[in-house]
């Protein structure tokens, strides 16, 4: 092991110097917006002035260089110390500091990717841990770089249980490259936190998940050198450094006290900036540089394509959950950056078949959706891979809030939920997903797909790997019949028409297992005369008003929609959101009513409405209107 050299004296003061000059922009910046959080940030300002003027190594011509180390702030509210800490590199002036929070700025009041040196949008407490192993877990094991990850965690945060999700997957998988820092100032926003400054049982916790763990002082500079400089040595574990810090440090009356959290100064201001300035002995330009990275990573090609196209037969049966895995293995194939990861369901979402290809591409989660998602997205991040994160559709509900946070990460994330809807069948409720489609269609910039058959299900993916944003992929579990040749061509937001004839009376819409009961309705009412016309629209977002409408004017304006989904935010409502400024046409929806039971696919579709004897029944009722 190399011997740890201590900063000399004018080092150490520069960092102390720094550390109040950050105190300082952060109550200027925060008084001048009349919002925000100064107490927040001064418990942080000795670590981030160590961090990003002592041990992080980067270069300030390109903050997102592949090869930088990476800071992730999860204590997102405490993003005016960020923004100083960047803007004392000399990234940027530090007089822009006093536009945070303007509709003009993008130092938005919690930090987003609008910023070229953010990689994450945090404030949404306890995720940026989560982002940061992903990021770690890429440089590791993809990049096979230099690079580390360090992330500072608010200690009212940490009892967010994906912080803990988070720390025992960083030890399963030995992110030596990963420091987290736990910023323990003791006081939450609205009392102190459940455990307050007792270090001893943060730590025993932490090292209970398997993590090299340092108590310190978190104000004292030259303590923290040390410590980051011990963390780099450490092989084998991931490190955690408790912070012993106080709220609102260096601010006479305000320092752990209570009721200050996310309030400026205002008239206390300018006499705690005098009593700051006091402990700094040069308040002129300093001279400390980062230490400057090797920069011999490239950047990655995300563009990719299918190695092979679609090979199946007409009328065979196949379901679209395997027609995913196989179609994966096929991306992976194509490009080594393509990853994929699952929590603990890859035997039923078929991701198995893309891990026994490419096992060191592979990340299994285990059940702790909320970290795969984060993870996922951390490993998305600077387009350094192309992610693919499964499980049961219904599962992401639990890591919604970190799929919303990815969009405004701007990530480029890709997530399959299978097992969607009652045709699962005898599971029950708990494992039928009927909310994902409006769950997935709410996110900005999301595109959600729903493909019908295994020849759609792999061009699906093939487009959603080259999509930017959030893209949601829904399959299913039952067998279901190949429709389409497998020369058939897909895009976004283009929906097919699988059967029409110049006599249809009315368009039916459905998806996979609905579409498959339309056409067996079409056959029936054929019987008696009675055509319909049936699209698959493939993409539920966006959805094709252009074709849908043409449609429905052909067939006298009415429309049936079916889907195994419930009423609100899937197929009828985008459907009715895409014609509802057209006059003469009716929309009739078809849909799960009310909380499902178990039973047999064929049961379930008919006791909830949405089968083909069900739509007959509506083709009929509608023709009568």
């Amino acid at each position: 092991m190399s011997k740890y050299h201590r900063p000399d004296a004018q080092t150490i003061q520069s960092l102390k110097d720094i550390a109040n000059k950050l105190r300082i922009h952060s109550i200027e910046a925060t008084n001048a917006s009349n919002s925000g959080h100064p107490s927040s940030c001064c418990s942080a300002a000795e670590v981030m002035s160590v961090l990003f003027f002592n041990t992080m190594r980067y270069t300030i011509k390109e903050p997102r260089h592949p090869n930088n180390d990476r800071f992730v702030l999860s204590k997102g509210h405490a993003a005016p110390i960020l923004y100083a800490a960047w803007a004392e590199t000399g990234l940027f002036p530090t007089s822009e500091l006093l536009e945070l929070r303007k509709l003009t700025s993008d130092l938005e009041g919690h930090p987003t990717p609008r910023l070229n040196f953010v990689d994450v949008a945090t404030g949404s407490l306890g995720q940026g841990l989560s982002c940061a192993a992903g990021m770690a877990y890429t440089g590791k094991y993809f990049d096979k770089s230099d690079y580390r990850v360090y992330c500072l965690i608010g200690d009212g945060e940490s009892a967010e249980g994906s912080i803990w999700e988070a720390l025992a997957f960083s030890s399963r998988y030995q992110l030596d490259n990963l420091v987290a820092i736990f910023d323990i100032n003791r006081l939450g926003q609205s009392e102190a936190t459940s455990l307050g400054h007792d270090v001893d049982i943060y730590k025993a916790r932490v090292e209970a998940f398997g993590w090299n763990t340092y108590v310190v002082d978190g104000h004292d500079v030259e303590e923290l050198c040390k410590v980051f400089w011990e963390a780099r040595q450490v092989t084998g574990r991931p490190t955690c450094i408790l912070a012993k810090t106080f709220k609102g440090q260096g601010i006479p009356g305000v320092a752990d006290a209570e009721n200050w959290h996310g309030k400026p100064l205002g008239d206390k201001a300018k006499e705690a900036i005098a009593a700051i300035r006091e402990n700094i002995a040069n308040s002129g330009p300093h001279n400390l540089i980062a230490q400057q990275p090797t920069l011999d990573l490239s950047p990655v090609n995300t563009h990719v394509e299918l190695s092979a196209a679609p090979s199946y037969k007409l009328g065979e049966s196949v379901a679209t959950r395997l027609a995913y895995g196989t179609a994966l293995v096929k991306l992976g194939k194509a490009n080594n950056r393509v990853v994929a990861m699952d929590g603990d369901t890859k035997n039923s979402t078929f991701a198995q078949k893309f891990k026994d290809a490419f096992p060191d591409r592979f990340i299994e989660c285990y059940i702790a959706e909320q970290n795969l998602v984060g993870v996922g997205i951390g490993c998305a991040t600077r387009d350094r891979t192309i992610p693919f994160i499964s499980t049961f559709a219904a599962f992401f509900t639990r890591a919604f809030d970190q799929i919303r946070m990815g969009a405004i990460s701007q990530t480029n994330a890709n997530f399959v939920g299978s097992h969607a809807g009652v045709s699962i069948g005898e599971d029950g409720p708990s494992q039928m997903a009927l909310e994902d489609l409006a769950m997935f269609r709410t996110i900005p910039g999301s595109t959600v797909f729903y493909p019908t058959d295994a020849v759609s299900t792999e061009r699906a993916v093939e487009l959603a790997a080259n999509t930017k944003g959030v893209c949601f992929i829904r399959t299913s579990r039952p067998n279901v019949p190949v429709i389409y040749k497998n020369d058939e061509p897909f895009a976004v937001g283009k929906a097919k028409v699988v059967r029409s004839s110049p006599s249809d009376q009315v368009t039916v819409i459905g998806s996979c297992v609905t579409l498959y009961e339309a056409i067996k309705a079409a056959d029936t009412l054929a019987e008696s005369g009675i055509n319909i016309r049936i699209i698959d629209p493939f993409t539920i977002k966006p959805i094709d008003a252009e074709t849908i409408i043409a449609n429905a004017q052909e067939t006298n304006g009415k429309i049936i929609t079916v889907e195994d989904h419930y009423a609100e935010g899937g197929i009828g409502e985008a459907v009715a959101g895409a014609v509802s400024g057209q006059s003469g046409i009716i929309v009739k929806r078809l849909y799960v009513p009310e909380v499902p039971r178990s039973g047999k696919c064929e049961e379930l579709m008919e006791k909830y409405g949405i089968s083909a004897s069900c739509i007959v029944k509506a083709v009929n009722s509608i023709l009568s209107i």
